[in-house]
């Protein structure tokens, strides 16, 4: 080859080197900045999720969770009430009819007891200042109450015993007497008493009661856990709140029934020793008319 050829090809393997470069400059990505200066990748921000506030779940389209707002419940007494299960509220509802029972009996006893008190200790009285049986009778009249019972139970029996009097000794009469004051009293203690059983079945009851609303009420509340798969406080404190609420009711049910029993438990006592002191001023003064039944009359009115 000649030497005009030999650089003929030279030059031109140089200009195909320079344009293969040139194509595979224009083919590479431009770097607009340094490595260096690219601004670093910023993380998504976590977005804080609200008590009873549960994200929901979105797997499918690998998005982030979004959020769904379910507000708690309201945890009101009035609103526990309304979303407690269907045996919690009845439960409650009984509780609530129990206390009712429970004022309204210690009202009602409570204005028994007092006027009963009275009218014992008018009779009591009565009994005590009079000297015969006679004057007792005329002292308490015709008023009412088992005081004044007393005195003319007493004056029966004597009237029927009037003819075996002259025969017999008055033992026997003394004898039927109390045996008619003593029915006496025991009558008109259980009519005093009427209605405290109640109370002492609703406090030694009621507590249980409510305890059998809260297990109930927690056992549906952990159901509720299971099937909802989650251990959230805004989904579990509702359902124990409602349970827990029926063991407050049955102490409000019971503690005032309690008390009220005890309060009424020692008025009654008090009423049955004012009946049994005018018991026993009754048999005075028919023991004493007895004695008197064979004295002579003067010396007798001098007596009273």
């Amino acid at each position: 080859m000649s030497r005009n050829g030999l650089f003929a090809a030279l030059a031109a393997s140089l200009i195909l080197s320079a344009g293969l470069a040139k194509a595979q400059e224009s083919a590479a990505p431009t770097v607009q900045a340094p490595l260096e200066q690219a601004p670093a990748a910023q993380a998504p921000a976590a977005t804080p999720v609200e008590p009873g506030i549960q994200p929901a779940p979105n797997g499918a389209t690998g998005e982030e969770p979004s959020i769904s707002l379910a507000l708690p419940h309201d945890l009101s007494p009035w609103g526990m009430f309304m979303n407690a299960d269907i045996v919690v509220k009845a439960v409650m509802v009984g509780l609530a009819f129990a206390s009712l029972v429970t004022w309204t009996i210690w009202l009602a006893k409570s204005l028994e007891v007092l006027g009963g008190k009275l009218r014992a200790r008018r009779a009591a009285d009565a009994i005590g200042n009079a000297a015969t049986l006679m004057q007792a009778g005329r002292a308490l009249g015709h008023s009412g109450g088992p005081g004044a019972l007393l005195v003319r139970a007493a004056e029966e029996e004597r009237a029927l015993s009037a003819g075996a009097l002259d025969h017999a000794s008055g033992d026997g009469l003394k004898e039927r007497v109390a045996s008619r004051l003593s029915r006496i009293e025991a009558a008109a203690s259980r009519r005093m008493s009427r209605g405290t059983g109640l109370l002492a079945t609703i406090g030694s009851t009621a507590p249980f009661v409510g305890l059998f609303g809260t297990v109930w009420g927690i056992m549906n509340a952990f159901i509720g856990i299971s099937q909802a798969q989650t251990t959230n406080l805004a989904v579990v404190a509702p359902g124990i709140a409602e349970a827990l609420l029926a063991t407050a009711m049955g102490l409000v049910a019971a503690i005032p029934a309690v008390v009220i029993y005890n309060v009424f438990a020692r008025s009654i006592a008090g009423y049955r020793q004012i009946l049994a002191d005018a018991s026993a001023g009754v048999e005075r003064l028919v023991s004493r008319d007895l004695d008197f039944r064979t004295v002579p009359p003067a010396t007798a009115m001098a007596a009273e």
